[in-house]
């Protein structure tokens, strides 16, 4: 005969399992969240070569990025500051007015948010016992079995996706464009038999442990010096030294890079276009 206490004593059984388990719990993810973003904006502008504009007088009408709204910290003016960043480091002579310029640069975001999942391998949160125990004449109310997980992952992934065309300014007539730059950031939270979270992505330089340091991963060094343009491309995640507007890439003894490689790629990421495709182009001159 199936004892009134039965689904009490699975319910202990439960409990002291999870007691003997180690727990981890992050409280708020709106730094994270922030990090997704700006990490997005930052990928998808370091794409965008302004180069072919480089000595010109450019204004950057920011009339399409200022009309996107946005309850987060990284929103319009963001954007504008770091395309004025890579604008400026192209070379462009950036103005104040639209009619000091000769160029007119016009951006627009097409996206800028986040999104997010979890997968649970275990059991979920449930109240199974508790609806078995009703049907049990005077068994005690039994609570809501938590959730038993040998492991979970909580993803989460940012995206941006911005574009640019240039026309001149009293002709109208069109110049350059970009074409669309479409990027994307990473953050992984994972809890191994409830000790966790384990903290990786793109938007961190190593793997840690509830924000202890665990692993550092190495970056790619994505400078190069230039072939197909006059003036050599900046990385714009970067720390770089400019003379009378000009990158200087190298050092004052005459080798090595002046420009120190920032954290816009993480191991197996793609180079950049306009930086790949004048590595392939150095690397095919150094072979002849």
């Amino acid at each position: 005969m199936l004892s009134a206490f039965a689904p009490v004593d699975v319910a202990l059984s439960c409990l002291l399992l999870m007691c003997l388990i180690g727990c981890g719990t992050t409280r708020d993810h709106q730094a994270t969240e922030q990090l997704l973003l700006s990490d997005a904006v930052d990928r998808s502008v370091s794409t965008i070569d302004f180069r072919p504009l480089s000595g010109e007088k450019v204004f950057l009408d920011t009339s399409y990025l200022r009309s996107v709204k946005s309850d987060s910290f990284v929103n319009a003016d963001y954007v504008t500051s770091a395309l004025r960043q890579q604008i400026m480091a192209a070379g462009c002579l950036m103005q104040d007015s639209s009619k000091d310029a000769d160029i007119v640069i016009e951006a627009r975001i097409g996206t800028l948010g986040a999104d997010d999942h979890r997968v649970t391998f275990g059991v979920p949160e449930n109240n199974m016992i508790g609806s078995a125990a009703t049907l049990l004449p005077g068994a005690p109310s039994v609570p809501q079995v938590p959730e038993i997980a040998l492991a979970r992952r909580d993803a989460r992934e940012g995206a941006a996706k911005i574009a640019a065309f240039a026309y001149d300014r009293e002709t109208r007539k069109a110049i350059w464009q970009s074409g669309i730059s479409q990027s994307r950031s990473t953050a992984r939270d994972t809890w191994v038999m409830g000790v966790g979270p384990f903290q990786a992505g793109s938007i961190r330089s190593e793997t840690r442990l509830a924000g202890s340091s665990l692993r550092k991963f190495g970056r790619r060094n994505t400078g190069s010096p230039p072939n197909s343009f006059d003036r050599p491309p900046v990385d714009y995640t970067a720390e770089t030294r400019f003379d009378e507007g000009w990158p200087v890439l190298e050092n004052e003894l005459g080798g090595g890079r002046g420009m120190i490689p920032g954290t816009g790629l993480v191991p197996g990421d793609e180079l950049p276009p306009m930086i790949a495709r004048e590595v392939d182009l150095e690397s095919e001159t150094t072979t002849r």
